[in-house]
């Protein structure tokens, strides 16, 4: 009998949480690495993480520390969900903790500001690791579902299908069904866009724009994302699956979305400002979009969704300004 896989989730946040609870329920050792000692020893002593999660019970085999270390001792995975312009500091610290073999895995749905790097790129760069040791987790996830069970489906992404597999197995529940996949850049730039997507359809609702608004900003959203995908030489069948669409259609349309949540304030009126200050949790969106628009300069593809939500959240542009101005760009072929 083999021992159980080992996993060290850095994050305490609502999805580090919920994805710790899929390892465990799918037989894993779990350790929970969190920077604040009173909610490690909370999780620990009352089996709940009640800043995201109140009432709902972790499973026994995840136990909580601040030690980054003790996490990562003997780790099969270490698994990354923290904020992901966060990463490049803390994996930095980490890094040198890290067993030989480890295989590291992101949850993070963001590209980096100033590089315009995708997160497996920057977990490539300060762990000095091969892409066959990094892997990405992605798809309609809304981490309260997961962690109270219900049905859900995802990506597991890596460039060596054979560590996808083991990930797959390590984290394949009744309730969480994962697929495997090796586009690891079209995976990871459904998953970062349609955060940016969901700002734009949140804004949209928050207007009281309407259905068709939003099936069109969906679609349109999806076709740029694709447009991006294919310059940066992803397989454009990922954007019509999961880790595309899947992830984009439940962004844009449960309130569970913390980007559709936020772009809803900004389009009923309320300030930058003011958003940030009622929203409890990080909006990936809110700062990848600019990572995002600078990715889509560098590579000539044009993405004017992208580019009205950076003009609303970051440049101060009323959001019936930005709406009139995509509105009134020039006609052309739809699949152009």
């Amino acid at each position: 009998m083999t021992d159980p896989a080992k996993a060290a989730v850095f994050g305490t946040g609502s999805w580090g949480t919920a994805f710790a609870m899929v390892l465990a329920d799918a037989g894993c050792e779990v350790t929970l690495w969190g920077r604040r000692a009173e909610l490690a020893e909370t999780v620990n002593a009352t089996r709940t993480n009640p800043d995201y999660f109140p009432g709902i019970e972790l499973p026994a085999r995840i136990t909580a520390t601040t030690d980054p270390a003790e996490a990562l001792r003997g780790a099969d995975f270490a698994v990354l969900a923290i904020p992901s312009q966060t990463l490049r500091a803390n994996l930095a610290r980490w890094a040198p903790l890290l067993p030989a073999e480890t295989i590291l895995v992101s949850l993070m749905k963001g590209v980096e500001l100033g590089t315009a790097k995708r997160m497996s790129e920057v977990i490539e760069e300060v762990a000095g690791v091969p892409p066959e040791r990094v892997a990405v987790v992605t798809g309609p996830n809304l981490a309260k579902e997961i962690a109270e069970r219900r049905p859900a489906a995802a990506v597991v992404a890596c460039v060596d299908e054979s560590v996808a597999q083991r990930l797959q197995a390590a984290c394949h529940t009744p309730y969480f069904r994962p697929y495997t996949n090796t586009d690891v850049v079209g995976c990871e730039l459904g998953g970062a866009v349609k955060n940016v997507i969901g700002l734009a359809v949140g804004i949209a609702d928050g207007m009281g724009l309407g259905d068709n608004a939003k099936g069109s900003l969906i679609t349109r959203g999806l076709a740029e994302t694709t447009r991006l995908g294919l310059a940066m030489g992803a397989d454009p069948l990922t954007f019509s699956g999961l880790a595309g669409l899947g992830d984009l259609v439940a962004t844009c349309s449960s309130p569970l979305s913390r980007n559709h949540t936020f772009g809803t304030n900004l389009g009923r009126g309320m300030t930058l400002q003011e958003t940030i200050a009622v929203t409890k949790q990080t909006a990936e969106g809110v700062k990848s979009c600019e990572s995002v628009l600078d990715l889509a300069r560098r590579h000539g593809v044009d993405m004017p969704i992208t580019e009205m939500v950076v003009g609303i959240v970051h440049e101060g542009k009323p959001p019936a300004v930005a709406l009139k101005e995509l509105m009134s760009r020039s006609a052309k072929a739809e699949r152009r």
